[in-house]
């Protein structure tokens, strides 16, 4: 980058707020045509439902994005050195390319980073058309809990977050506390956007909510929960490259306890590969960092099969039941293969989306249920019929 271009430029903004309602675009037009016969409420639950699938895509192409190392290529935000796309920017990305063929700045990296944008700008056209279509629905008639127009709206409110922490990726240079927030972010996101599409799902079919049993319910948060700091724990790890200090399995470096500096490790506010004071991280640092998240893993698995047992032992939601179950498995899978391996890339981008997966798959078993049986009563205000009439 060069020494007179900013780290923000707001300059392109316009245009990448174009180019997302583009892509916004094909979406929307194929909500409208595939339900122009249906009323409100189905075109609401199709435009969820796409809505969440590219969200977890985005999810899944911002892991591609950070593991390619093409988070800074374009060193700069909204925009690549000013512009709208990589094209504009072709003799400053030439420039960095020429100094450095295998750095941060290429022109691979730069359409892969500018792609990432222009899909997240696209994803957030989508809601704010979705927090609109709930909010107007509303107006028309009473919305169960789930579909309550405030849940798009508060997950209109966390994508222009997470648009933050995107930003703050780029010119904190690749922070590994921001860039691990950003996956948590993603993965919430996907979350607020899983229970709406389950609610309006249900309301659509007008069926209510299954019955489980309390304990059950309990059991699904605690392993949304275990999920969700796996997650956090598993980006700490890929965000300070510390899947390769262990290269071995079941021990690591060939022992069952390596050397660990756990005080390092979890030195969180601090620049990628360094220490607060300026000096570098050391190897044992990164060694605890990965075998944390190890072990972390053996209690998720553990909790995780105790989960899908006692959900067939009560008979309950088979289908969420057998996702998760081959949702652990290709975890367990991928995670293997990055250790024994080397890191692929595709293992390491199915592991990220894997374990978004994971958390969509307990997100939607808690939304489909409830531990009110007068709930698993037939709603028939909420059929198809009634959102037909409104």
């Amino acid at each position: 980058m060069t020494s007179s271009q900013p780290l923000y430029d707001l300059e392109p903004l316009l245009h990448l707020m174009l180019i997302g309602a583009v892509i916004a675009l094909a979406p929307l037009a194929w909500v409208w045509f595939r339900n122009r016969q249906h009323g409100p409420a189905e075109r609401l639950l199709a435009l969820s439902v796409f809505t969440l699938f590219l969200t977890f895509d985005l999810v899944m192409f911002g892991a591609f994005t950070r593991l390619t190392d093409s988070g800074l290529g374009c060193p700069d935000w909204p925009g690549c050195y000013g512009n709208a796309s990589p094209l504009g920017a072709h003799l400053e990305i030439s420039a960095a390319q020429l100094a450095m063929p295998t750095g941060p700045v290429t022109h691979g990296k730069a359409w892969v980073e500018m792609v990432h944008r222009y899909l997240a700008t696209g994803v957030g056209v989508l809601i704010i058309a979705l927090t609109v279509m709930t909010w107007r629905l509303a107006r028309k008639m009473p919305l169960a809990a789930g579909r309550s127009p405030w849940w798009p709206t508060v997950s209109l409110v966390w994508v222009c977050i997470q648009g933050a922490f995107g930003a703050l990726t780029v010119t904190e240079k690749l922070f590994p506390a921001i860039v691990t927030l950003h996956l948590l972010g993603g993965t919430v996101l996907l979350a607020l956007l899983c229970v709406p599409a389950v609610a309006h799902g249900l309301a659509v079919r007008g069926q209510a909510p299954e019955p489980l049993a309390p304990g059950l319910r309990r059991a699904l948060v605690a392993g949304l929960v275990l999920v969700m700091l796996q997650v956090a724990l598993g980006g700490w790890v890929s965000t300070n490259y510390a899947v390769l200090a262990c290269t071995t399995f079941p021990t690591c470096q060939g022992s069952w306890w390596p050397e660990m500096n756990f005080a390092q490790a979890f030195e969180i506010w601090r620049p990628l590969g360094l220490l607060q004071d300026g000096t570098h991280l050391d190897f044992s640092a990164l060694t605890a960092i990965h075998y944390l998240h190890r072990l972390a893993a053996y209690v998720v698995a553990a909790a995780l099969v105790a989960l899908v047992l006692a959900l067939r032992r009560a008979g309950a939601l088979a289908c969420q039941r057998r996702w998760l179950a081959g949702l652990l498995l290709l975890q367990v899978m991928t995670g293997l293969s990055n250790v024994l391996f080397d890191w692929p890339l595709i293992a390491a981008v199915l592991h990220t989306g894997g374990a978004a997966a994971l958390v969509g798959t307990l997100v939607w078993s808690l939304a489909t249920t409830s531990t009110s049986r007068a709930d698993a009563l037939p709603r028939r205000h909420l059929s198809k019929k009634a959102d037909a009439r409104a």
